[in-house]
């Protein structure tokens, strides 16, 4: 599905502010792969999600996808990130970044359909509007029949679930959640997660999750990586991470880095 190959990525070379983001990289993404990512602060996750998106370009190495069209793998080290935005949907932690609050949520579905398309020219049809409605049924908070109301007046929660909806509706290749539950409360959080569960399974979706909930590492997905200091130092599949706990990862840790994990720098509830 997507593969990075010896990926480096050096932040102020040059410069005594100089750091490596991500260190000789290498990586492997199957399609259907629901992969979740753990590490503290800095240890590299988002700068990988950036060089996989395209907003930040590698120093050195080189990054493939798939290309389902042509039956091939496809090299995409120095492709824009608008053009990879076409085939690759993220979602972020803070839930008002994914919509347009001032904008109407048939707007708001609109821009999301449109996607794709050349031009603005599509008009909001009856149809249409009952199409939404329909997909906004989905989501079971009764947004269905707010289609006229601005999005800012909707709860973190539901702002959120919208997101996802709407990144699941252009059809993605591929799924970055970028600790997309962190800023809700649990029960939110709860329902953003069974949603991206549900979606993941009936659109067969390629999904990488980085959070700092261990609970939710363990619990979902078919594949957990702990990156540190720019590196992939684990890589669990399946069946081991299906009977593994919390203290195994931290005594993982342990014996690879010769070091603590402390409870500050990865949640284990």
């Amino acid at each position: 599905m997507i593969r990075l190959e010896k990926v480096r990525v050096v932040f102020g070379a040059g410069t005594p502010d100089e750091h490596t983001g991500l260190d000789q990289l290498t990586l492997l993404v199957g399609p259907g792969d629901f992969i979740t990512i753990i590490g503290s602060s800095g240890a590299g996750k988002t700068t990988l999600y950036n060089v996989i998106a395209g907003s930040c370009m590698p120093t050195a190495g080189r990054i493939f996808i798939f290309d389902a069209a042509r039956d091939r793998e496809r090299e995409i080290t120095r492709e824009a990130e608008y053009r990879r935005a076409r085939y690759i949907g993220r979602i972020f932690q803070n839930p008002l970044l994914g919509t347009a609050g001032k904008m109407s949520l048939a707007d708001n579905m609109m821009i999301c359909h449109k996607k794709g398309y050349k031009g603005l020219t599509i008009s909001l049809t009856k149809r249409m509007k009952e199409t939404f409605r329909e997909q906004l049924r989905l989501l079971g908070m009764g947004l269905e029949n707010r289609l006229n109301d601005n999005v800012e007046l909707f709860s973190g929660g539901q702002r959120q679930a919208l997101t996802l909806l709407m990144t699941v509706m252009s059809r993605p290749s591929l799924l970055l959640l970028d600790e997309h539950t962190a800023a809700l409360d649990p029960r939110n959080a709860e329902l953003i997660m069974d949603l991206t569960l549900r979606f993941a399974r009936e659109y067969h979706l390629t999904v990488l999750m980085i959070t700092h909930n261990m609970a939710h590492a363990l619990e979902y997905g078919n594949r957990l990586l702990m990156m540190d200091q720019g590196e992939i130092i684990l890589d669990i599949g399946a069946t081991e991470k299906a009977r593994i706990g919390a203290q195994d990862i931290v005594q993982r840790f342990r014996d690879i880095k010769r070091q603590d994990l402390t409870s500050d720098q990865l949640r284990l509830s």
